[in-house]
């Protein structure tokens, strides 16, 4: 298997390509990609949900970057972009994935309904394994994701605004894949159907040397 195609193969299986419906909230996740913010703001100015949350504070590859919150980073693009200050929330404790979930579960605890409806903004690739954390840490709600809609290529010509390349993205695309399966079986995520196809792509990936964001 050639290199683009097992990129294309892992793009592909770790984005679900669900189709936004009404919500009680949108809760973007924080990253270093302020194109969640984007995808957030966009989502509420069409409609989509009453108010918007940021969930982050300053989490493995942030902690680097920025000393404001993940969290207060998105809600200033978000503003910028036309949602209205009183409408947004902030959770900017929370340093991964499982704590996003559980700290903004909280917050919201008396703002939407036991069962509430919630539309998840993250990473495109991060889709999947955002989808997978949520009926562990969160199990009563029901959850969609989405991100900003971009094909691989169009997500790679945009990472040199927060100091990324191509070749970094290929390492998130890869550990993120790995935690799938990992996290899964430390009960971390519910399980993931993982196609032989994407399986040997990862492979592919890893023996190109893609391994700087593998857990050992």
């Amino acid at each position: 298997m050639e290199k683009t195609e097992a990129i294309h193969i892992l793009w592909d299986y770790m984005c679900l390509h669900q189709i936004p419906q009404k919500a009680d909230c949108i809760i973007g996740f924080g990253c270093y990609n302020e194109d969640v913010a984007r995808r957030a703001a966009q989502l509420y100015l069409a409609g989509y949900a009453p108010r918007v949350l940021f969930s982050g504070g300053l989490g493995r590859n942030t902690s680097t970057m920025w000393t404001q919150s993940e969290a207060e980073r998105f809600a200033r693009v978000a503003i910028e972009e036309g949602v209205p200050e009183g409408k947004i929330l902030l959770e900017d404790k929370s340093a991964n994935s499982g704590e996003n979930l559980l700290f903004s579960r909280r917050m919201l605890k008396d703002l939407v309904p036991f069962h509430p409806r919630i539309l998840g903004v993250h990473k495109p690739y991060m889709e999947r394994r955002l989808f997978a954390a949520f009926p562990v840490y969160w199990p009563e709600a029901e959850v969609q994701v989405t991100s900003w809609q971009q094909s691989f290529e169009e997500y790679v010509a945009g990472v040199h605004r927060w100091n990324r390349t191509e070749e970094d993205t290929i390492h998130m695309i890869v550990g993120d894949f790995q935690r799938l399966d990992i996290y899964a079986q430390r009960g971390y995520q519910i399980p993931q159907f993982i196609p032989f196809q994407a399986q040997e792509a990862f492979q592919t990936l890893v023996n190109l040397g893609y391994t700087a964001q593998l857990i050992r």
